[in-house]
């Protein structure tokens, strides 16, 4: 309830190295305001943009313009809900720096990333290597 206080506590996170971002930029209460006001590390670009890239001049001409807007406020950029290689080409060529989505991984909780480790099962690791891999032997960095 007091901005000043939130703004003054995420700088002090961002002195210590922990970064600060803003999920689902584009949509619901992500306001432009934030990116002057907090100390930001990262925009995820809501999946809502992404998921009908290539078919939509209109969300490719948002997602530019986000991608655009990060990068001259030196904050790295991350699209979410990417379930193809030709949107991570795209993607890749409007400079966008992180992707996230189907494509490399289905959600996991918490719990289950502590599980997998703990336990030694890596085969979600191994398959978002593959998938890594499979991106660059098809062309992508």
């Amino acid at each position: 309830s007091d901005p000043g206080r939130a703004i003054a506590a995420l700088r002090e996170l961002r002195a210590l190295g922990i970064g600060t971002v803003i999920d689902d930029f584009g949509t619901g209460y992500s306001s432009m305001s934030y990116l002057k006001r907090f100390s930001l590390t990262k925009i995820k670009i809501d999946r809502s943009f992404v998921q009908d890239i290539p078919d939509s001049s209109q969300d490719a001409a948002i997602i530019k313009a986000i991608i655009t807007l990060g990068h001259s406020l030196s904050v790295k950029v991350n699209s979410e809900g990417v379930e193809s290689e030709e949107q991570v080409k795209l993607l890749q060529s409007w400079g966008c720096d992180e992707w996230q989505g189907y494509l490399f991984s289905k959600p996991v909780s918490g719990d289950d990333i502590e599980e997998l480790i703990n336990n030694g099962d890596h085969s979600l690791l191994q398959a978002k290597k593959t998938n890594v891999v499979n991106l660059r032997q098809a062309g992508f960095n």
